[in-house]
């Protein structure tokens, strides 16, 4: 490494024009070559010394050649990543490895609009530079993170950026179409969408807005597996909870009562009558695997867990569902925000009688027009 000491003296005894050389020459022994954690720590210092003074050019074509090299010292790569310029500080603040969260958060913290902008547009970004980006940065930050499939989010993070897009349909549709967003903030987001923008995540998100339309939409005239549209069992089930309605029975206490004693008929009508759903509709949700749906029900309509819970074991194969399982789905309930479910369930609502509308298909009565 005698070369360097060589170097250190073209710093301190030669020209700027030299000195520039000697950048070049440096700059191009560290991106050939593999060196040592010391040795890439006295490039640094020589390309640090080197580097003072020269103009904005010069420095940004040395951001351009140090961004995506894996072993250019940090040193370097801080001072040119806060660079005022965003020539300089552009290239590294998108590309290099060599910058850390913390680096990040203080980059976002303190520089320009361009600065964040360049940040980003990283390969990946990790929830705590996005929630600066998201609080500090501009429309187009907010849009440019929004797309990025390798920016991650804190829970913080999307409820700002929730916030920031009810007036900017551009960032609903963005944000609807990310595939991380937990489905009791994707509730929220679509619960305050313009219909025009609703119908658009409703076709394109794989959450818990594709399950429910799944279930709503697919309407076949008949229940799926637990009982047929003529059977007695449901007949006398449908008349025994309209009864119970009629005289102000039917509420939780009542479906948890039906639950427990594994009376699904009477639990299915139950619920169509109190969430203005076909019964067909409903057992869907009661058997579905994801049982997301169910949960959004149960939520909508104001359960407890120890209700909800029942309604689970009722529609599990054998009744039985593993714990772990079991406390994933009270995590996944805890979660769910009644306003916003309510939201959903009304929006499936409307979709369903749409669709009825339009369906020629013979279907079940419906309970709750009786």
């Amino acid at each position: 490494m005698s070369f360097l000491q060589e170097l250190e003296v073209a710093v301190s005894q030669g020209s700027a024009e030299s000195r520039q050389r000697a950048l070049w020459y440096a700059t191009d022994l560290l991106i050939a070559g593999r060196y040592t954690d010391d040795e890439i720590w006295m490039f640094g210092e020589v390309i640090g010394l080197l580097e003072q003074d020269i103009a904005v050019a010069a420095r940004t074509q040395l951001a351009k050649r140090l961004a995506r090299v894996d072993h250019a010292p940090t040193s370097i790569i801080n001072k040119l990543a806060f660079d005022d310029a965003i020539d300089v500080a552009g290239p590294v603040l998108r590309h290099s490895e060599r910058l850390d969260a913390r680096t990040l958060v203080a980059n976002a913290r303190s520089k320009s609009q361009l600065h964040l902008l360049a940040i980003s547009r990283r390969k990946s970004v990790s929830a705590d530079v996005t929630d600066v980006l998201v609080t500090r940065g501009n429309r187009e930050v907010i849009h440019s993170v929004a797309t990025n499939d390798g920016a991650r989010f804190s829970e913080f993070g999307i409820l700002h950026m929730i916030k920031r897009s009810e007036s900017d349909s551009i960032l609903v549709e963005q944000l609807g179409r990310r595939k991380d967003i937990p489905r009791h903030l994707f509730q929220q987001l679509i619960a305050k969408a313009a219909d025009n923008v609703k119908k658009k995540l409703e076709g394109e998100h794989t959450d818990v807005t594709s399950q429910m339309q799944t279930l709503v939409t697919d309407v076949t005239g008949t229940l799926h597996s637990k009982f047929g549209p003529a059977s007695r069992s449901y007949f006398d089930a449908k008349r025994a909870v309209a009864r119970q309605k009629q005289f102000g029975g039917l509420n939780e206490n009542k479906i948890f009562e039906y639950a427990q004693s594994h009376k699904f008929e009477e639990v299915t009508a139950g619920l169509s009558l109190l969430c203005t759903l076909p019964v067909d509709v409903v057992e869907r949700a009661l058997i579905d695997k994801s049982r997301e749906a169910l949960l959004i029900l149960a939520k909508a309509l104001g359960f407890s867990w120890e209700t909800t819970m029942s309604l689970l074991f009722l529609g599990a194969p054998d009744h039985r569902i593993l714990s772990q399982d079991l406390d994933g789905m009270r995590r996944e309930f805890a979660d769910l925000n009644v306003e916003t479910s309510r939201s959903v369930l009304k929006t499936y609502q409307s979709r369903k009688l749409a669709v009825a509308a339009d369906s020629g298909e013979r279907r079940l009565p419906q309970l709750h027009n009786q």
